[in-house]
């Protein structure tokens, strides 16, 4: 982790959960902020917070607490941030730098640009590429965005100072910033991770669906626990996602479903040679992303 030139001064964090307080924490261990501020809606998750030292001050007032901030991340769900916008956006500063984590973008720009009026300059779309099947502040630690990738998406608007702050702070985490278009954005998070927990909370749902579900989970081994270990991730959270990139998603699931058609359709034909030919095509494909993921 590296230092910020200047430290941010004083740090709001709207949403202290595993992606806010991963960003404190890791500011934290690179001296890269002075003071942290945690906005949210439970005490009880604040007061850890505070206890666990990824805060510094707790703040149940967002309007209050971005008056004389430097930084304001939000890490609500996106469903929340066009409220917390919109609360804000009176109170904030005339160079005050905010930025999000959420993990889809078109629908948070637009947000924004409604909400945040002239401060829109200084809003710096972002998302951390990282994450664990656990949330609140308990389950945030500093090293969550060690050589982890950080998208962010400006706009024609965004300031340049925005940018640089945004993306050294980012930088100070441990992170490998790159930008990309908010469509693009959205179009690959589709793929990769909304999709992926699609499957995992419909394969849970299934298997809890069965008269006998205990007693077959009950066997279960390391295959099962690596495929649905994400369905245990957010509700709430993952709900705003599916419904805030619907478009993407949809199309990806369509995807998705005819693969598990085929292989269906090759299993009730008792078709060997297909079913090992798809599992082989599956397998290079993965074997291949790994060697690219490792090189990089």
């Amino acid at each position: 982790m590296k230092s910020l030139t200047q430290p941010i001064g004083k740090l709001v964090i709207i949403g202290v959960g595993l992606i806010g307080g991963s960003f404190a924490l890791a500011l934290k261990k690179a001296k890269a902020v002075k003071h942290v501020v945690g906005v949210g809606r439970t005490r009880k998750n604040l007061h850890t917070a505070l206890k666990l030292g990824v805060i510094d001050e707790i703040s149940l007032d967002a309007a209050q607490a971005v008056r004389d901030a430097d930084m304001v991340l939000i890490g609500t769900p996106v469903g929340q941030m066009a409220g917390v916008m919109k609360t804000i956006a009176p109170h904030l500063g005339a160079k005050t730098i905010v930025t999000d984590g959420g993990s889809t973008k078109q629908d948070v720009i637009v947000c924004a640009r409604k909400h945040l009026g002239v401060h829109f300059k200084h809003f710096v779309p972002a998302h951390p590429m990282a994450g664990t099947e656990n949330s609140g502040a308990a389950a945030a630690f500093a090293e969550l965005y060690c050589g982890r990738k950080v998208i962010l998406v400006p706009q024609i608007e965004t300031s340049a100072r925005a940018v640089s702050a945004v993306r050294a702070a980012w930088t100070a985490c441990g992170a490998n910033v790159v930008r990309l278009q908010a469509r693009e954005h959205d179009e690959i998070l589709a793929a990769v991770s909304h999709l992926p927990h699609v499957a995992a909370f419909a394969l849970m749902g299934t298997l809890a669906k069965r008269k006998d579900a205990k007693r077959v989970l009950g066997f279960s081994a390391g295959g099962l626990r690596d495929t649905v270990r994400i369905s245990g991730s957010s509700p709430e959270m993952w709900r705003d996602i599916f419904l805030a990139n619907r478009s993407a998603l949809l199309a990806d699931i369509d995807k998705y479903i005819n693969e598990i058609k085929y292989l269906r359709s090759s299993l009730k034909a008792s078709d060997g040679a297909a079913l090992q030919a798809a599992f082989e095509r599956a397998r290079h494909a993965r074997e291949q992303w790994l060697v690219k993921a490792k090189r990089s």
